[in-house]
């Protein structure tokens, strides 16, 4: 682990000791990146009224999706059955916020999975996912001891009282559909997510980027994360719970591979990136998996386990310099490697480019032109 004394420090650490949950030192200019104002875009929306039959056949289908991140359905039976309910009485239903996917035109749920899903739940006739194998028959609950509905199941439904069966299936739920048209890039919908959203604990921008860019390339970050020599490099137990690990690779990837396409600010180019390359086909996919297990493992053997925490947490600006330098010359690495790196996390320039301005076009250019002449020059 490299230290240095903290005397000269730039003031936009501001406690140079605070770290983020995620052991990652925290830094003004990092912050104020991930509160950009989006690029203006050109964007349709329109309402559409879906029969619940038939937005749960879409569901089925996977032609309306919930994108896959870690929250998880959190409704309990009597808030699942209320909602039913107010659906066979013909009570107003919040609309749901849904994004159409250029790729497939499939639509992504931004908001609303908590009703969609317990729709499906409802149709399928049992509460929520399995656990342990084993299902809660959904009947539904914890409604008014008077209502003609407590207790009863779709099937129930079906069978004794048709006409509430097909109001129930013919019921509409109404949904705005959000389509980008202009930049062709599909990043307006990190914002509309970023927005949208009203989980209990707002999502940080990695966990955004695991909902609306699933996919192959997301799959491999989530791979290369348990890679034991990547945790040795971060000095990690456990995965982060907000992926602010996995950020910091694909952080590594997008500067590695598209240095000169960077433009502030760093989370748009890194969704770019990853919007990009989400459905990639095996063969990048091996050169992401190559490229990133071979720098690990040059970092470690080299510098040693959590060579980036040189004040307290890890430096972000520090591990993408380095690991990008790493990443660029794995075929030449000098037998000093180790002693220019404590050489360069004592300079004075390179400090000031890695505490200060942290995602400005110049700096992001100038710490990685920094890192690998003095790492790896002749």
């Amino acid at each position: 682990m490299v230290t240095r004394a903290l005397e000269n420090v730039d003031p936009e650490v501001q406690d140079p000791h605070h770290l983020e949950d995620s052991g990652i030192e925290a830094i003004a200019s990092e912050e104020e990146d991930l509160d950009a104002v989006p690029a203006r875009y050109e964007i349709v929306s329109y309402p559409a009224d879906f029969t619940l039959e038939g937005i749960v056949s879409k569901h089925r289908k996977n032609l309306i999706t919930v994108p896959g991140f870690q929250r998880k359905y959190v409704w309990r039976l009597p808030q699942a059955s209320k909602l039913i309910e107010s659906f066979l009485l013909g009570l107003p239903v919040p609309p749901v916020f849904l994004y159409t996917d250029p790729t497939d035109n499939s639509l992504q749920v931004i908001d609303g999975q908590q009703r969609i899903l317990s729709l499906r739940y409802f149709f399928d006739g049992y509460f929520g996912p399995a656990e342990n194998g084993r299902r809660t028959v959904f009947a539904l609950s914890g409604l008014n001891e008077k209502s003609p509905y407590i207790n009863v199941t779709y099937e129930q439904l079906r069978q004794t009282d048709e006409a509430s069966y097909n109001a129930l299936n013919d019921a509409v739920l109404r949904a705005f559909v959000v389509k980008q048209l202009n930049p062709n890039d599909n990043t307006s919908i990190f914002h509309i997510f970023e927005r949208l959203n009203t989980g209990g604990t707002q999502l940080v921008s990695q966990e955004i980027r695991n909902c609306v860019y699933h996919g192959s390339f997301n799959s491999l970050l989530h791979e290369l994360n348990r890679l034991p020599s990547w945790c040795d490099v971060l000095g990690k137990t456990a995965e982060d719970k907000r992926q602010r690990d996995i950020e910091l690779i694909l952080r590594f990837l997008a500067l590695l591979h598209e240095q000169t396409a960077y433009e502030k600010p760093m989370k748009e180019f890194l969704s770019r990136f990853m919007g990009h390359h989400r459905n990639d086909s095996d063969a990048p996919l091996k050169a992401f998996r190559v490229i990133f297990s071979e720098t690990s493992d040059a970092v470690l053997n080299h510098l040693g386990r959590k060579p980036f925490h040189i004040r307290a947490g890890l430096n972000a600006a520090v591990f993408d310099s380095v690991y990008c330098a790493f990443g660029a010359n794995l075929n030449r690495i000098p037998p000093d490697i180790a002693v220019r790196y404590k050489s360069l996390a004592n300079d004075e320039t390179y400090l000031r480019l890695v505490s200060s301005h942290t995602t400005d076009k110049d700096v992001v250019s100038e710490r990685l032109k920094i890192a690998r002449n003095r790492l790896f020059s002749e």
